[in-house]
């Protein structure tokens, strides 16, 4: 069985106004477009060509969510739960409606992604920063008082990060945001700031979209990564970590639970966030393509999801599954063929979506496609 799969973007405030649009080569609607489902997720089943839904067909078992991505500014700085957390959290909130602005949890499960980009340049915030290095970053800022407040949490020792960012987030700290945001400001315009301009660029442009918010802080103290084109990273549970722009293909275990840390007008739970952060600092490791390979492997170490990259210059390219598999065009004209010999062209930005029963699928054509399904 292979069927043709589409969806409507999504149409978040954050998202691009031509990214999408570029991708599959059309005339830009003019509104922001964010993310483009496939799956069977009940917030926004993808639509099966001829009619229905794909949650029709799978029952809302898909253990993944395949989507686009396209940032046009910063999205919300976020965690995850590990499962032991999300299952602890969901009982605990089992009283409380599904549509409670105080629930936290909507599931019980993780939420463990794997974003790769699409375009030429995709900036993320991901993971927190060793606190020697935003001690020296910091240097960069100043003596103003909230600039030397959070330069001696930092120093203090013990559980440092986790702590300074609830004082951050806490609702006590506004002042000092404010002067360490002026200090970034300033900062940003001289050119005296070696390593750290570029950092220091894309937490100014943080602050410009969202002035006075205390994530922008927090966005300091955290790993500023851009990834080039067929570059991933790899979002374990526990890990703080924001979109800033850029087009991607993301895929993620099938859940909704998110913890938010700034960036946003949503309800931020700092005590809960706290709970479920990871603070242990140092670099989230890019998982960059094979050069010269025609199929490139994004290893992850969860169950939830496999996704791969096929680069085709004509040659055919077989692939195993091992259960519900999509392919995702992303450039090109691309063929998906069963091993019953039934073919299916995909158009740039659309899926077709295999069965557990075919065993092999075959992609042919030029370009570039993604093959996302379960992990082994």
């Amino acid at each position: 069985m292979l069927l043709s799969l589409t969806n409507a973007p999504r149409d978040y405030a954050w998202g691009s106004d031509s990214l999408l649009a570029g991708l599959e080569g059309r005339t830009p609607t003019g509104s922001p477009e964010a993310e483009v489902w496939f799956g069977d997720h009940p917030g926004d089943p993808a639509d099966v060509a001829g009619g229905g839904t794909l949650d029709q067909i799978t029952g809302g078992t898909l253990p993944y969510l395949l989507k686009l991505l396209a940032a046009g500014s910063p999205l919300s700085i976020q965690v995850h739960p590990t499962i032991a957390q999300a299952r602890a959290g969901w009982v605990r909130e089992s009283a409380l409606p599904a549509d409670d602005p105080q629930r936290n949890y909507r599931d019980d499960n993780h939420k463990p992604e794997l974003i790769v980009a699409l375009s030429e340049r995709f900036e993320s915030l991901s993971g927190l920063r060793p606190v020697e290095d935003t001690l020296a970053l910091l240097e960069l800022l100043g003596d103003d008082d909230g600039v030397a407040q959070l330069r001696a949490r930092l120093g203090g020792g013990g559980d440092a990060l986790r702590e300074a960012i609830g004082w951050l987030l806490g609702g006590d700290a506004q002042s000092e945001v404010d002067q360490i945001i002026a200090a970034v400001l300033a900062a940003s315009e001289r050119a005296d700031t070696g390593e750290w301009g570029e950092t220091l660029s894309a937490i100014a442009g943080v602050a410009a979209n969202y002035p006075g918010d205390p994530g922008v802080v927090v966005a300091l103290l955290m790993n500023h990564v851009v990834l080039r084109r067929g570059e991933g990273l790899f979002l374990r549970a526990g890990l703080l970590h924001a979109y800033l722009s850029g087009l991607g293909v993301e895929i993620m275990a099938a859940s909704d639970n998110v913890l938010r840390g700034g960036l946003t007008p949503k309800r931020i739970d700092v005590p809960e966030l706290l709970a479920i952060l990871d603070p242990t600092p140092g670099e989230v490791p890019v998982l960059r393509p094979a050069d010269g390979d025609a199929v490139t492997v994004y290893p992850v170490p969860v169950p939830d999801f496999a996704l791969s990259r096929i680069a085709l210059t004509g040659d055919p390219v077989t692939v195993e599954i091992v259960g519900p598999t999509m392919v995702l065009a992303t450039e090109g004209s691309i063929t998906v063929t069963s091993s019953a010999g039934e073919g299916v062209q995909v158009p740039v930005g659309a899926v077709a979506f295999a069965g557990a029963d075919e065993g092999t699928l075959t992609v042919s054509g030029h370009g570039e496609a993604f093959v996302a399904g379960p992990g082994r």
